[in-house]
């Protein structure tokens, strides 16, 4: 059974700043089981067992090399989209996480081709549709980190 497709999938996102405005971004590779191409802020399933922080702290260390410090968490919401002629149904519990921007680098490469840093006001394109849901739902949220 697939998680989001076959069930509800439960996943962390991130959104890793300097604290001054500036938020690390990655580009999904061709090998990523949906939305390639698009350019997101991160995150990845919850284990069984992990508690969110623990879990997007994790991913963070995976996806990025990074430590980092929670900020603030956000409410879960469901992303439910088409993908593939399939709809898919996910959980995801948002953070907001103060990282050293300058020192982020890709470490799965087969997920991400490209990593940049970015304002809000100069985001990427195409941006992956969880991105774009929480900017929209946690406008007032993203303001703080502005």
């Amino acid at each position: 059974m697939k998680a989001g497709v076959d069930h509800i999938g439960v996943t962390v996102s991130f959104h890793c700043n300097d604290g001054k405005g500036n938020f690390i971004l990655h580009r999904r590779s061709n090998a990523c089981r949906d939305e390639r191409g698009r350019w997101d802020s991160g995150g990845g399933r919850l284990e069984f067992g992990e508690q969110p922080k623990d879990a997007v702290l994790r991913e963070i260390k995976e996806e990025y090399g990074l430590k980092g410090e929670i900020q603030e968490q956000m409410p879960a919401f469901s992303l439910i989209r088409k993908q593939s002629g399939k709809i898919t149904h996910w959980l995801v519990i948002p953070f907001f996480v103060k990282v050293d921007v300058k020192k982020a680098r890709i470490m799965e490469p087969e997920k991400a081709t490209e990593i940049g840093v970015f304002t809000l006001d100069r985001l990427p394109k195409p941006l992956h549709a969880g991105l774009k849901a929480e900017l929209s739902l946690y406008k007032r949220y993203f303001e703080k980190y502005r």
